[in-house]
């Protein structure tokens, strides 16, 4: 066989009397092997927070849940303050991008309140919102705890904003875009603290169904 040749992303040579050609798996950059890494620590921090809450939040055990060094970790986070708000900074980002994905998806005949309930029910039952409501009653830094709730706050202002803008589009008047999205939002936050200590899903189920009766009647009222 013939000296092998690179070619970009492919090998070239003769075997047999014949060309060969393989292709090799695109090397990444540094960037990419970085920002990998430190994905897969917010990853592993998002798991440590859910499973131990922040009381036990320890920067080790993310290390290890994330498969890398100590030393990776700090690299990327200093401080356990750091891990934790780039934590959910990350989570929260996330929430962000599909909750405004989902208001501009709407359609003409799509029904609004259901999509509205739903789209709440998803971020008020989910690890984001637990892990905040946790993290927010277990700092004992108030300058800490209100950096955070303004990071969550220009999070999720713009989420609801995006829906209410979508309710007015779709025919509502603004006034009652307000209404609807404040005590939709309420309502399910309420349910989801409510899940701590009583978890119903039915009656959850049953009570978002009177809502939404209650919730028509009152739209109907203002058009």
């Amino acid at each position: 066989m013939s000296l092998v040749e690179r070619t970009g992303g492919e090998r070239t040579g003769r075997r047999n009397g014949g060309l060969v050609r393989v292709r090799r798996a695109k090397r990444r950059t540094q960037a990419e092997r970085t920002e990998e890494t430190r994905t897969r620590v917010l990853d592993a921090a998002v798991e440590v927070l859910r499973k131990k809450g922040y009381a036990h939040f320890r920067t080790a055990d993310v290390a290890k849940a994330a498969g890398v060094s100590r030393g990776a970790q700090l690299h990327h986070f200093r401080t356990k303050e750091k891990l934790v708000y780039a934590t959910m900074e990350h989570v929260f980002h996330n929430v962000l991008e599909t909750s405004c994905s989902r208001a501009l998806a709407i359609k003409k005949g799509d029904d609004l309140l259901e999509k509205v309930i739903d789209d709440a029910r998803e971020f008020f039952f989910s690890t984001a919102f637990f892990i905040s409501l946790d993290i927010a009653t277990s700092i004992n830094s108030k300058r800490f705890r209100e950096q955070l709730m303004d990071m969550v706050r220009n999070a999720r202002l713009p989420a609801e904003q995006a829906w209410r803008q979508a309710l007015i589009a779709h025919g509502m008047p603004k006034q009652t875009a307000d209404d609807v999205l404040w005590l939709t939002l309420g309502l399910v936050r309420g349910l989801a603290v409510r899940m701590l200590w009583q978890n119903e899903p039915a009656r959850f189920d049953r009570l978002l169904g009177l809502w939404r009766r209650i919730i028509e009647d009152y739209i109907g009222k203002t058009r």
